[in-house]
């Protein structure tokens, strides 16, 4: 360890119910996005200490796993209760790391509790199926239980909300659980760790380990981890799907997304400017939901993408805790450096750029990882910008002839995360949402989030695996399915009870 890192703060792991401070071989850099400084390091987890966790995990699964379903919702109402009073905490840890504005921090909070709020309910929603007297003295019934210890890979993007939308259901549901979240921006994850023990989450129950690759190995070759939940990039996607389901685990592993957005001619152009700035430039881009190229039907294009250049100039660029930002920085040098290869990528191959947002420099904060919002038109399908998925402010501009142009050039793409069309026209929004081939569709909605009792997903290299996150997937993904089949011979019957029946 060199003297600067031993003057900073470090971040480590929670096992066992206790924070530890990891063995310090390995460490990496916590930057603060808006200074372009380093302000802490997190240590990298060994296999040994990936392995402890999992032990942990692992001791704690079966007092868990017996706990009443009623017993573990109430674990879930107390930490719904913490989360909502630590939210502004949160919310600053999260825009310090990650650089996101702090009322989208907030945004984010909300969002995940909601699934914590839908795990509340696990009483019902683990209720199974009974069929009485399917054969003479026998009755069926189902049960859901769960598979043990589970883990969760999670990435920088929203390092609250993702976990929730993970953490919640494998509880409630009677696993335990072992969290690798990003190394990015790792100190949320401690804090919700924090909050579980306060809410009455026995100890190893969940764990928390930092890392990069060698503690996401780990978990995909430990025999006792039963299930992998990760979201991230398709190429590790694809990669812990292949890796977990080989070792015989259940795996949902949520990729990339390339979202468009169809303009049809009778669309309000000022409210799908609006719409598209937001779900374009929010984050700076940095969500796998952000709406990143705008198809233009049928000659719309021109007043769309002056529109969107008026709008795009008057966006409020500052550091994330000022409260009137509308956004902050990319995340790290290396991946500004990415995104900024993107445009140049664009320019190169003979997109218009129409907004040029590569030099942008916030005063005071010259040192930081802003870049200004980056507006293309005139963009094609042959263009790396359009193929890949650049995860920072830029928005494409396409522009077709017809509804089943539009159409098919999405349904051609790889990926189908999400989608959106804006038109008046119920007859060609209802065709849209029948024919496109997209997990998550908005009908005059830019960011299409299933609320938590749905579920979240997208269709071919969006998603691998058979279930979507959270929802009634979620209960289902973190279960097993056991049907009895039963008949009792005759027998003696208790004596008489005069108090209430409770839950014991």
């Amino acid at each position: 360890m060199t003297t600067q890192q031993a003057t900073q703060q470090i971040v480590g792991h929670y096992i066992d119910g206790r924070n530890v401070a990891g063995s310090g071989e390995r460490m990496g850099d916590i930057y603060n996005p808006a200074t372009g400084k380093i302000q802490a390091q997190v240590s990298f987890a060994t296999a040994d200490e990936v392995r402890l966790a999992i032990t942990a995990a692992e001791e704690a699964f079966p007092a868990w796993s017996a706990t009443p379903p009623l017993k573990r919702a109430r674990v879930m109402f107390k930490f719904k209760e913490l989360l909502e009073q630590n939210s502004d905490e949160l919310a600053r840890a999260i825009t310090l790391e990650h650089g996101k504005t702090i009322n989208d921090a907030r945004g984010e909070i909300i969002r995940g509790i909601e699934v914590v709020e839908f795990a509340c309910g696990i009483p019902h929603l683990l209720k199974g199926e009974f069929s009485d007297q399917v054969g003479t003295g026998i009755d069926t019934h189902s049960m859901r239980q769960p598979l043990g210890v589970v883990a969760g890979i999670t990435p920088f993007n929203f390092p609250i909300m993702v976990p929730l939308w993970m953490i919640p259901m494998a509880l409630a549901t009677g696993n335990t659980f072992v969290l690798k979240p990003s190394e990015r921006d790792p100190s949320a994850s401690l804090m919700l760790a924090e909050l579980l023990a306060q809410a009455g989450l026995p100890a190893g129950v969940f764990n928390v380990v930092q890392g990069d690759k060698l503690a996401v190995d780990t978990l995909l070759e430990d025999k006792r981890v039963q299930a992998v939940s990760f979201v991230g990039s398709t190429p590790i996607a694809e990669y812990i799907y292949t890796t977990g389901t080989a070792r015989g685990k259940r795996v949902q592993a949520l990729g990339g997304a390339k979202n468009h957005l169809v303009v049809m001619p009778d669309a309000d152009l000022d409210q799908v400017a609006d719409a598209l700035i937001g779900a374009g430039f929010g984050s700076a881009g940095e969500r796998c939901m952000a709406i990143t190229v705008a198809v233009a039907v049928g000659g719309v294009g021109p007043a769309l993408v002056a529109k969107l250049a008026e709008k795009t100039r008057s966006i409020r660029i500052n550091q994330g805790l000022d409260e009137e930002a509308d956004m902050g920085p990319l995340v790290t040098p290396q991946h500004f450096a990415k995104v900024r290869d993107y445009v140049d990528s664009g320019v190169a191959e003979g997109a218009t750029l129409v907004i040029d947002g590569r030099d942008f420099k916030l005063a005071g904060h010259e040192d930081g990882f802003f870049m200004g919002p980056c507006l293309f038109d005139n963009v094609t399908t042959d263009m790396k910008i359009y193929q890949e998925e650049i995860f920072g402010p830029v928005l494409s501009v396409m522009h077709v002839n017809d509804f089943e142009t539009a159409l098919k050039l999405i349904n051609d793409h790889e990926f189908g995360n999400g989608v959106a069309i804006f038109t008046r026209d119920g007859d060609t929004a209802r065709e849209f949402g029948r024919r496109v081939q997209v997990g998550m569709v908005g009908i005059n909605i830019p960011l299409p989030v299933p609320i938590a009792f749905h579920s979240f997903g997208g269709w071919k290299r969006s998603l691998f695996g058979d279930h979507h996150v959270y929802g009634p997937e979620g209960v289902r993904f973190y279960t097993r399915l056991k049907t009895l089949t039963t008949r009792w011979p005759a027998g003696t019957r208790l004596a008489a009870e005069f108090v209430m029946p409770t839950m014991k």
